[in-house]
């Protein structure tokens, strides 16, 4: 009898053996930390097309122990239940917390952008912070369907959207993030902006238009309702705009090259044969040669009322203007202006 309860009692011990065995390797493989990574956090982009051999080896790179990872992944139903988007480990995660990660935490972005001359210029920003390419961003953008449903043309496509921060996905498809903006875009032109515009006698899209020229007159944001002033006093006085910022815009496009770099606008250019061309053509371009900032908008819609015509920039206070009600006025500070150019030897 004392045998055969030896016998039972070492069967036992030994079941209590592996099975302490086993939810040992169970611990260590599922609740041991298995980072790489010496930085706080890691991020990982899972892209829509990648299969279980795509993404596993993307997580991986981050990983110590890759078996572990696998099997953690297999046991916990991943491998076969793949999920696109952006996810961010932490040093010291363990495989089950990585696992959980990149399966349920897909991590928004903050989409920004600013200073966009044209439509594929802002395709190309957004891009480079999205799973979408540039050409289906652009096509998106650009979808005739869409502008025509949504008031606008190809050459006005720009005014929709607002230099801003916009939280969206990772892997969001190109529509999804053009949506996003629209409704952004008719956030922004509440009823109070609205009705600011049509006291100026100016639609949201000429408001844009013209904010984009204050936009490259000054970066001085306290500036932007003075410059503005000066450009709707010309508009409602029938005089054409004159701005330099709309000659060097057509004349890259001309060019065909918007990378060039034009310090100066030389009197040859103020010619240039184009409809963005404020100094030929007594009236607001097709549409926005920049995407300005929010406060340029603004800077319209409530610019400062006065007697100021003309302005140039003022050498003895770098980034803002002297402002001039005549034009004999305006020309002695011109002049004062070229003086110092000529110093500089800036000819472009």
């Amino acid at each position: 009898m004392n045998k055969y309860k030896n016998i039972v009692l070492g069967i036992v011990l030994i079941g209590l053996i592996v099975m302490a065995i086993f939810a040992y390797k169970v611990y260590s493989t599922f609740f041991s930390a298995n980072t790489n990574f010496e930085t706080e956090t890691y991020e990982v982009f899972i892209p829509s097309t990648a299969d279980y051999n795509a993404a596993f080896m993307l997580v991986a790179d981050g990983v110590s122990d890759r078996d572990a990872l696998h099997e953690t992944a297999v046991r916990k139903g991943y491998n076969t239940n793949i999920k696109a988007g952006r996810f961010i480990l932490c040093k010291g995660m363990t495989n089950n917390d990585i696992i959980n990660t990149i399966r349920s935490q897909n991590a928004p972005v903050k989409v920004r952008f600013n200073n966009q001359e044209r439509i594929e210029d802002l395709a190309g920003r957004l891009a480079q912070q999205v799973e979408p390419d540039s050409l289906t961003i652009l096509n998106a953008l650009k979808d005739p369907v869409f502008l025509k449903e949504n008031g606008f043309t190809e050459e006005t496509a720009l005014t929709m959207y607002l230099p801003n921060s916009y939280d969206c996905y990772w892997n969001t498809t190109a529509v999804n993030l053009r949506t996003k903006m629209l409704n952004s875009y008719n956030s922004f032109w509440n009823d109070n902006r609205l009705a600011l515009a049509k006291k100026i006698d100016l639609t949201p899209t000429e408001v844009y238009t013209l904010a984009s020229i204050v936009q490259k007159e000054t970066a001085k944001a306290d500036e932007r309702p003075r410059v503005a002033g000066v450009y709707m006093n010309r508009l409602n006085r029938g005089m054409k705009l004159d701005a330099d910022p709309t000659v060097i815009y057509s004349k890259k496009l001309k060019d065909k090259d918007f990378n060039q770099v034009i310090k100066r606008v030389l009197y040859k250019d103020l010619t240039i044969d184009s409809p963005y061309n404020t100094y030929k053509y007594a009236s607001l371009m097709p549409g926005p040669i920049v995407t300005p900032d929010l406060n340029a908008i603004d800077a319209v819609l409530n610019y400062e009322k006065h007697g100021y015509f003309y302005f140039v920039a003022n050498v003895e206070n770098f980034g803002y203007h002297k402002f001039a009600k005549t034009l004999a006025q305006h020309n002695a500070n011109a002049a004062a202006y070229r003086r110092w150019v000529a110093k500089q030897g800036i000819n472009r």
